[in-house]
């Protein structure tokens, strides 16, 4: 990332002269109050950060976080503008805000000092919708390729599109499943360390079961993760998937049909949209995604039009003037 003369002029105070505990520690103390999936990408952020004020001398750890004024803030926003999207730079900076915060429970820093540090405006986005809805050919495609792959991959990545497809999971939510997970009586999913450390139960259509229980009858009942390796001579390994696997995963099922131009991420778009326009209620779809509030589940929205007109037809109004007169 470039730097800037702002930040390079500011380096050395900013450096921890000895570590301190973790309990003690601002960025310490904010990466344990998120769920373990998360975990991993804020640090990777918080570092970034600490990158561009000490002109790579720090990282999260060692970055004296309590220094911080609100010329390094400003010149952190300045700098995650030109080089990042403004949704990941927002999240940045409220990784940054967070920090600061547990900055100043933590008596390391002034109310007057935090107060003027965070003074900063988050980014403008686009209000054009990321993403897309999966159309049910697309989708269809996607599984029939699955089902065509008579190896243990095929059984597995099967099991894996209709997770996403019928449970709407987040990838790291994925991942993270295991087998003791899963309630077949119920189609149940329990969903552990979720976004926001939350834990929810979430549960599979009837026609997504069998491809599970498929998926289930060659993975075996040993514990472990519920979807995992399988090695180059077709063998299953218990070993968890990582998000990047299921990344390529659907890369590669998606090149084999010509699908193109979608995440795992669309999936859950899908699925939220789908449940929507069924005409289950908005506080269900929330909970089932797992979303902080209505508001967020409503932007995953990706009805079209057509939804919208179907909906007005269900309004009743008296006949038209010509018909009221004959």
């Amino acid at each position: 990332m470039p730097e800037t003369t702002d930040t390079q002029s500011l380096a050395s105070p900013l450096v921890l002269a000895a570590p301190i505990p973790l309990s003690e520690h601002p960025a310490a103390v904010y990466l344990s109050s998120l769920g373990v999936g998360s975990r991993p990408a804020m640090r990777y952020a918080l570092s970034a950060i600490a990158r561009l004020l000490t002109n790579g001398n720090c990282d999260a750890m060692t970055l004296n976080w309590a220094a911080l004024r609100y010329k390094h803030t400003a010149a952190v926003r300045a700098v995650l503008m030109e080089n990042y999207t403004p949704a990941y730079a927002n999240k940045m900076l409220c990784a940054l805000r967070r920090v600061l915060k547990e900055a100043l429970r933590l008596e390391l820093m002034t109310a007057q000092d935090f107060a003027r540090a965070v003074d900063i405006a988050n980014i403008k986005v686009s209000k054009q919708l990321r993403g897309r809805a999966l159309s049910p050919t697309e989708i269809a495609a996607l599984m029939a390729v699955c089902f065509d792959d008579p190896t243990p991959t095929g059984y597995r990545d099967a099991a894996l599109l209709t997770i996403l497809r019928g449970a709407g999971l987040r990838r790291t939510e994925v991942v993270n499943l295991d087998l003791g997970d899963f309630e077949q009586s119920t189609s149940a999913l329990k969903v552990r360390g979720g976004k926001g450390g939350k834990d929810r139960s979430v549960y599979l259509p009837d026609s997504g079961l069998d491809v599970l229980l498929d998926w289930l009858s060659i993975r075996g009942v040993a514990a472990g993760p519920l979807l995992c390796h399988v090695n180059k001579s077709g063998r299953v390994v218990l070993r968890r998937l990582t998000s990047q696997a299921v990344l390529f995963i659907l890369q590669k099922r998606g090149q084999q049909v010509g699908v193109r131009d979608f995440s795992a991420h669309d999936f859950r778009r899908t699925f939220i949209s789908e449940l929507l326009d069924s005409g289950v209620d908005i506080s269900t779809v929330q909970k089932l995604a797992g979303h902080a509030s209505p508001e967020l589940t409503a932007r995953y929205d990706r009805r079209d039009e057509q939804t919208k007109k179907r909906a007005v037809q269900n309004l009743n109004i008296p006949g038209s003037r010509k018909k009221s007169q004959s």
